[in-house]
């Protein structure tokens, strides 16, 4: 579970984006020669992070390990022997050769964000517990008004009334999502809100101690560090919460292979984002990271058949609505949503057979100024090709005979006893 929140650091914009930066930004090449296409590592990146989340989600609620901290602990584990082995082995963690690491700056900056990380994990892995997939994604969107609202208090950011009215939009989306949801559960909503509140103040805490040029690091460069910090805080905890009651016969009912490909598919996220930064722009990213939760509550919804009233699906537009102007910024929501409107409007025409090489050359001057990257129509392009694809397959699958509608924990329990 280490790698279900380590996809923040590539949302780290979204989250708390710089001013501007959106426009700023020139995207970066498309394709390099001789290596694979970008859309491979966003579709990798996506497909990882949703795949993470439902793994788990279905470990602890399906398989019957209802160890949430335990199964942290080991992801941390798995995470720390794997991390030393790349570095020994590749070249994928050579980034750490440029970060000034002294023992002064561990205890002063590895450690103490690394304990905000490890209860960050254990609040937002408890929540699987109590609430679906569906609804924690939709509390989610909350995560960037935590993130300012600590920025203001540790005086990062100087507050902003425009800032305040655009979380103020992503709360009120929210709360509506939270009042339509049915099978509403307080101690889950607080954990959710508690691994929230401390995934901000880890972020605040990193662009505070750790940022200079010299200390910058990319999602497996930190896990390198964090993870044995956050594996010692975490057995910790387990012996407090979790040992007691741990019965080494689940381990076997939930199967020590599927524990270790859960880790295994944990870890390979952290992979996957190190590409995902390193191959797209912020740009592509942030598009991918609102794709990317869309597409996890619709999925989820369609394994578990979650009940989703209207009153949450307004809610969570909403929110998503809000989340995305904070991320982008008017101007740039603005050259996104002209550049996708010429982009569709040209392929209806082709599609039509009334594009004309003509009309091309007539209306190029004035398309070009709202065109999208490429990077960003192929992801466009490709979300939409995933969508289509899970829906048929979903239908196809669950159309008949699949889990009624019920409790969460009732139907994940279903499909782990029919695994």
């Amino acid at each position: 579970m280490a790698a279900a929140n380590n996809d923040d650091d590539v949302e780290r914009q979204q989250l708390h984006p710089e001013p501007q930066a959106a426009e700023a930004e020139k995207p970066r090449p498309t394709v390099q020669r001789g290596g694979l296409h970008p859309i491979f590592y966003i579709l990798a990146w996506i497909f990882f992070s949703n795949l993470t989340i439902l793994f788990n989600k279905w470990m602890i609620d399906g398989r019957g390990f209802k160890y949430p901290v335990i199964l942290t602990c080991w992801h941390l584990i798995f995470a720390t022997v794997a991390t030393q082995i790349l570095a020994r082995t590749t070249h994928l963690l050579d980034g750490r050769k440029n970060i000034k690491m002294t023992g002064r700056v561990y205890l002063r900056a590895i450690v103490p964000i690394g304990l905000l990380y490890s209860a960050s994990l254990v609040c937002s892995n408890m929540v699987y517990l109590y609430l679906s997939v569906a609804f924690i994604q939709m509390l989610k969107a909350a995560a960037p008004v935590a993130v300012l609202l600590t920025a203001w208090a540790w005086g990062v950011e100087e507050p902003s009334l425009k800032r305040f009215l655009n979380i103020l939009f992503i709360v009120a989306g929210v709360g509506l999502a939270s009042l339509g949801e049915i099978n509403f559960s307080m101690a889950g909503f607080l954990f959710q809100v508690g691994g929230i509140v401390f995934e901000a103040m880890r972020l605040i805490m990193i662009q505070v101690l750790l940022s200079g040029e010299d200390m910058k690091m990319d999602p497996l460069v930190s896990l390198y560090y964090y993870a044995p910090v956050c594996a010692v805080m975490n057995v910790i905890v387990a012996i407090g919460s979790e040992a007691n009651r741990f019965d080494l016969g689940d381990v076997g009912r939930a199967g020590a292979g599927l524990l270790v490909l859960n880790a295994m598919v944990a870890f390979m996220l952290n992979v996957s984002s190190v590409f995902l930064i390193g191959k797209t722009s912020g740009l592509v990213m942030t598009l991918t990271g609102i794709l990317k939760n869309i597409l996890l509550v619709i999925i989820s919804v369609m394994i578990w058949k979650t009940n989703i009233t209207p009153i949450q699906f307004v809610g969570y537009a909403i929110a998503t609505a809000g989340l995305a102007y904070y991320s982008l910024g008017w101007e740039q929501t603005v050259a996104i949503s002209v550049g996708v409107w010429v982009y569709a409007k040209s392929l209806w025409e082709r599609v039509a057979g009334s594009y004309s090489p003509l009309h091309q050359n007539e209306a190029g001057g004035q398309e070009g100024a709202g065109r999208l990257p490429a990077a960003v129509k192929r992801a466009l392009i490709m979300g939409l090709v995933v969508v289509t694809v899970v829906v048929l397959v979903a239908g196809f699958l669950y159309g008949s005979g699949g889990p009624s509608t019920g409790p969460i924990s009732k139907e994940v329990e279903e499909i782990g006893q029919g695994a």
